[in-house]
């Protein structure tokens, strides 16, 4: 369909307007763009130096692998494999061709190198095990973090199993050593504050985002961190967050009201946003830009986002006793 990285930009640019105001019409839009990205570069990689020498999966991660994009996205992937070490090459360079294609596609590099370019997130099935166990075992903030990263992850294209054994192999290790679940839950446990005493949204007060109040930390990782931390509980190998609800919403009924909220903040996320120009602003609104209702809706989603991550929090310190 398409011969070109640069034939998917023109298409995002022509169609990401009519999808822009549904969250699932939208993700499901960045799906496709980054489909064909994936096979335009698989191609290029095949004529290089031959097929593909062993099953493989590409997935995704972050915002792309909880499957809650909005209308701009940074890259954040891997590539994990079945087979022998020495086949980690193919992949790396398979990887950096992915990485730039989706960089003309619109889609940012990673800044912290979260893309099947870097080793770390191009590995064999076998390695990415052993990974993903020291991490947990070392327990330090950064490789507890890589972890949480990972967990987030799904799929696109290839053997969807591979990743599931990894994930699988995580589980094991936290029913081993039930205190990493603390450790994990302390590694998100900062919320940025939202809403002051005097019931007033609270935007930045210095820096680049002056008087812009950020969405991201205020209200969606609040969400995503609690349903992570549950997920991770009950061995919930499913990576989206209204996934997550679905999953667990049997075993915590009050679940149901919260994700009613999140379903109506990704809707006003995008509503807000449908304007953004780049990533960097996708995150982030100018609060004298807001208009009274819209600010009731937010201090109203910043209360009920930090009231489940504090009913996560709970959930997770009962169940160490």
């Amino acid at each position: 369909m398409f011969k070109t990285y640069e034939e998917i930009r023109v298409w995002r640019e022509e169609m990401i307007e009519s999808v822009s105001g549904d969250h699932f019409q939208l993700n499901a839009f960045h799906d496709r763009l980054i489909h064909h990205t994936f096979h335009l570069a698989k191609e290029k990689v095949e004529r290089e130096q031959g097929p593909p020498p062993a099953p493989f999966a590409f997935f995704l991660m972050g915002s792309a692998g909880r499957y809650e994009q909005s209308l701009w996205s940074d890259q954040d992937h891997g590539i994990i494999f079945d087979g022998d070490e020495k086949h980690q090459d193919y992949y790396l360079v398979l990887g950096k061709e992915i990485r730039e294609g989706m960089a003309v596609v619109g889609y940012e590099r990673c800044e912290g190198n979260v893309m099947a370019s870097n080793p770390l997130w191009c590995q064999s099935v076998e390695l990415f095990t052993v990974q993903i166990t020291e991490w947990l075992k070392e327990a330090e903030w950064q490789a507890l973090r890589h972890f949480l990263i990972f967990f987030d992850s799904r799929v696109l294209v290839g053997e969807r199993n591979l990743l599931f054994q990894v994930k699988k192999a995580s589980f094991a290790v936290i029913d081993e050593e039930p205190a990493l679940l603390t450790r994990l839950l302390d590694n998100v446990n900062y919320v940025k504050k939202g809403v002051g005493v005097f019931g007033q949204l609270l935007p930045d007060y210095s820096g680049e985002k002056k008087g812009h109040f950020n969405l991201k930390q205020t209200v969606y990782f609040p969400y995503i961190n609690a349903l992570r931390i549950l997920s991770l509980f009950h061995h919930v190998t499913s990576s989206s967050t209204l996934s997550r609800f679905e999953a667990l919403r049997s075993l915590y009924p009050t679940l149901s009201e919260y994700e009613n909220d999140f379903r109506q903040f990704l809707q006003q996320r995008l509503k807000l946003k449908k304007d953004a120009e780049d990533y960097h602003h996708v995150h982030v609104i100018k609060v004298e830009q807001l208009m009274k209702e819209e600010k009731q809706q937010l201090k109203k989603q910043v209360k009920r986002a930090q009231k489940l991550h504090q009913m996560a929090k709970t959930i997770i310190k009962e169940g160490q006793r």
